[in-house]
């Protein structure tokens, strides 16, 4: 009766209110819910306890890390010595693979236009800061005069005495009587020693009134550099120095640094001077940076006048201190007044020579520095035939350095 009493009271057209049911799990259901909750909470619980992973479980990835050598030695690089808008063009180089004490070691060098990579052999010795001498220095040079060495913790380096000096002692012979009177024109090709088949090819191809610099890397430079020297092309020996752009575009192991006290500078140098001998004097390997900075450079500058060498700044930072740097010690000097392969084509070279003849007649004397491409080789040579037959003598660097000096 009261279901139907509630049914006719209630309005038309609306539903009965109905009793809302629950939802109810059997009893051995709810705890097998429970069950799998604990089991759960345990198996986390005794991960978290008994695995010994720091990071939480985090992503990880293992990689093998070595403890390097106690050594500040930087990276070598190889190509012309141009800076800052050139430097893009010269070789730069990854870290060297480690060795041990008196090994000798591999350097990857790349290329900074082309990308090219070829792997170049550094001998034994290089100096850290730790003091470790050379374990091999490298022997003594032939035809080089032994008055005019001197020995160091890395071998021999050179040194004036007697009234000699090596400037003098190793310029390749001139006719300075003629140089005097007509227009001179020098070339430096630089980078030589990394890469014994385009050293060869300068040193066979081009004639020997050109002046070959050498870095101080490479198996064996000071090798080809007496080849150089019995082929009557005189040599220079090229310093790394500190660019602009370091360490992202590296000269080489043993870099002058202007972080550098003086004292660093001096045995970094040291260690150049002794990888080989018979040189006339010493010009900067790239160093755009190092070459404007005067107290970086005047201890530099000092030290080679004192050993009788001659200094050649390549010509690629317009702000380098060098040229007074030297005059005020009396040092000879010179400089690279024309890139003859900054683009290296054969047009381009060919244009690159023809300023150079114009400067030589302007001034009396021009010197040019290029690398040792196939290409710049082959266009320097067929342009120093016909040289003469234009009026213009081609001498060897330290001839146009004095000429310089005393025009």
């Amino acid at each position: 009766m009261t279901e139907t009493a509630d049914d006719l009271s209630a309005p038309l057209g609306q539903d009965k209110p109905r009793r809302k049911r629950r939802l109810r799990l059997p009893f051995t259901a709810m705890q097998a819910l429970a069950a799998l909750l604990g089991l759960l909470l345990v198996t986390f619980a005794g991960f978290a306890i008994f695995n010994k992973d720091p990071l939480g479980g985090e992503p990880m990835t293992r990689i093998a890390i070595r403890e390097p050598k106690a050594t500040d030695e930087k990276p070598a690089a190889s190509g012309h010595g141009q800076d800052s808008k050139q430097e893009g063009k010269h070789e730069t180089r990854e870290a060297p693979k480690q060795a041990a004490p008196g090994e000798q070691k591999t350097v990857t060098m790349i290329d900074g236009s082309t990308g090219a990579r070829h792997d170049v052999v550094i001998g034994a010795g290089e100096a850290t800061d730790k003091g470790e001498a050379a374990s091999a220095p490298p022997p003594v040079m032939a035809g080089v005069d032994p008055k005019l060495l001197e020995k160091s913790r890395y071998g021999m380096i050179p040194v004036a005495t007697e009234g000699l000096k090596p400037f003098n002692v190793y310029a390749a012979d001139a006719d300075r009587a003629k140089a005097a009177k007509m227009p001179v024109v020098a070339i430096v090709i630089g980078g030589l020693g990394v890469g014994a088949a385009k050293t060869t090819d300068a040193i066979m191809k081009l004639p020997a009134a050109v002046t070959l610099a050498f870095t101080p890397y490479g198996s064996d430079p000071g090798k080809l550099a007496e080849r150089a020297r019995t082929q009557r092309h005189e040599i220079f020996l090229q310093i790394p120095m500190e660019p602009y752009d370091f360490p992202d575009n590296d000269p080489g192991p043993q870099t002058l640094l202007t972080s550098l006290s003086a004292d660093q500078n001096m045995d970094r140098l040291y260690w150049h001077l002794s990888r080989m001998q018979g040189y006339a004097g010493i010009t900067n390997f790239m160093g755009a940076r190092f070459v404007a900075t005067d107290a970086a450079m005047q201890p530099i500058i000092r030290e080679a006048a004192k050993r009788g060498l001659g200094f050649f700044d390549d010509g690629s930072s317009p702000r380098s201190i060098a040229p007074q740097a030297a005059a005020s010690q009396a040092m000879p000097f010179g400089k690279g007044d024309i890139a003859i392969d900054v683009v290296p084509t054969p047009a381009e070279i060919d244009r690159a020579l023809n300023k150079l003849e114009s400067a030589a007649r302007e001034r009396g004397a021009a010197i040019g520095t290029a690398s040792a491409l196939p290409v710049s080789i082959e266009r320097i040579s067929a342009w120093t035939r016909t040289l003469g037959d234009r009026g213009i003598l081609l001498v060897p660097l330290t001839t146009a350095m004095l000429k310089s000096k005393s025009s």
